[in-house]
């Protein structure tokens, strides 16, 4: 029997590049609500006392985008000035340009060089599912973003009043022949107040929030816990850290299990097809594993600026397809139309829902909105593999 562990991590909504993510996506919302077709990539930058938003936004609507900003800082829980950055004190500072017009005629139906809508990029995009979770998620990211789940929980409902916004989850996975078997280790780094001891934080954090995370029959009398491994995490947040859009790419997907095209998600209206090609990837790749026609499957999309069409599609089911991975390709193509425009309008995109995303994964996530989590190509899938 081989044994191997595996490790990912997640980041609470606190952290300074997840607080610039979710101030992001909250600029694209505030303008999707009004414009469904603004063409927004918005870039935040926070650090102490400070939020920077800039980027290229074309739109006919209007958007308060420094109160967009202070509501969401709000949101996520800087409340006080004494944590270095608060909604009610920070600057907010804006830098805001209209989309090129040269990548504008290559997205916008008839105006390139090509009659349908193009992608607004070029690129590859990559989609993942495997059989490890219920959701079809790597096991490791999974339990890592459910542990900031009740980190958050456990703040925002006042179960405990030392807890502050910024925090880090790290799960470690011992597999046995492949195959999940223990949670090997844990380690959680949580903000808190001064005036907290050490020992009611390691105390809380193992015996009542990771319990109510992961399943408990994974944990065992072997399992080891880092808990604030400094001793102390007071400072935090964009005062201890500079914060940014897109640097979290890893905790936004699947915990460094397959393959990443390298482009972030937030900020990005649906025509980025950083953003919307690899939600259709996570689509496909989940509905062939739910048909089980993989215990795990890869799915890689990619795209030229301002084609309609994709360069390539890869089906990789590292040895665990029930029909050849060129097979499945064939049949990906044939039942999922890969173009920008259709993906856009089959995951229903156009809706303000991004701010959600941009908190404890876009993936593995059963919520409304999350269109791209459905399993409900199954049957089709089957029956064009010959399985049904």
């Amino acid at each position: 029997m081989s044994k191997h562990l595996f490790t990912s991590e997640s980041v609470t909504m606190g952290h300074p590049d997840k607080v610039a993510d979710q101030i992001s996506d909250s600029v694209l919302d505030a303008i999707m609500e009004q414009d469904p077709y603004g063409r927004v990539a918005c870039e935040t930058l926070v650090t102490t006392g400070l939020a920077f938003i800039a980027g290229e936004i074309t739109t006919d609507c209007y958007v308060d985008i420094p109160q967009v900003a202070r509501d969401t800082i709000h949101e996520i829980g800087y409340t006080d000035a004494s944590m270095g950055f608060d909604w009610e004190t920070c600057g907010v500072v804006t830098s805001i340009d209209k989309q090129s017009e040269d990548i504008s005629q290559g997205v916008t139906e008839g105006e390139g060089l090509h009659a349908e809508q193009g992608a607004g990029d070029q690129g590859m995009m990559f989609g993942y599912a495997c059989t490890e979770t219920p959701e079809l998620m790597p096991m490791p990211i999974h339990l890592a973003h459910r542990i900031c789940e009740q980190l958050a929980r456990f703040r925002q409902d006042g179960v405990v009043d030392w807890l502050r916004p910024d925090g880090k989850s790290q799960v470690t996975i011992e597999y046995h022949d492949n195959v999940p078997r223990r949670i090997h280790t844990v380690v959680v780094a949580t903000q808190h107040t001064p005036n907290v001891s050490y020992d009611t934080i390691r105390k809380t954090v193992i015996e009542d929030i990771v319990p109510q995370a992961v399943p408990t029959e994974l944990l065992d009398e072997n399992t080891v816990y880092h808990i604030n491994p400094t001793g102390r995490f007071v400072i935090g947040g964009p005062q201890g850290d500079c914060g940014l859009t897109g640097r979290k790419i890893i905790v936004d997907t699947y915990g460094g299990r397959g393959a990443h095209g390298g482009g972030a998600f937030s900020g990005k209206d649906p025509t980025k097809v950083d953003r919307t090609a690899s939600y259709m990837a996570r689509y496909v790749a989940k509905n062939i594993v739910a048909a089980e026609l993989a215990t795990e499957c890869e799915v890689q999309l990619a795209y030229a600026i301002g084609l309609g069409t994709p360069i390539s599609v890869l089906v990789n089911t590292c040895g665990t397809g029930q029909v050849e991975d060129s097979r499945l390709a064939e049949i990906v193509e044939d039942l999922f139309d890969l173009r920008p425009k259709p993906m856009i309008d089959y995951l229903k995109l156009r809706r303000p829902i991004f701010e959600r995303t941009a908190r404890h994964g876009h993936f593995g996530r059963a919520e409304p909105g999350f269109t791209w989590e459905r399993t409900d190509r199954v049957d089709e899938l089957r029956e064009a593999a010959g399985t049904a």
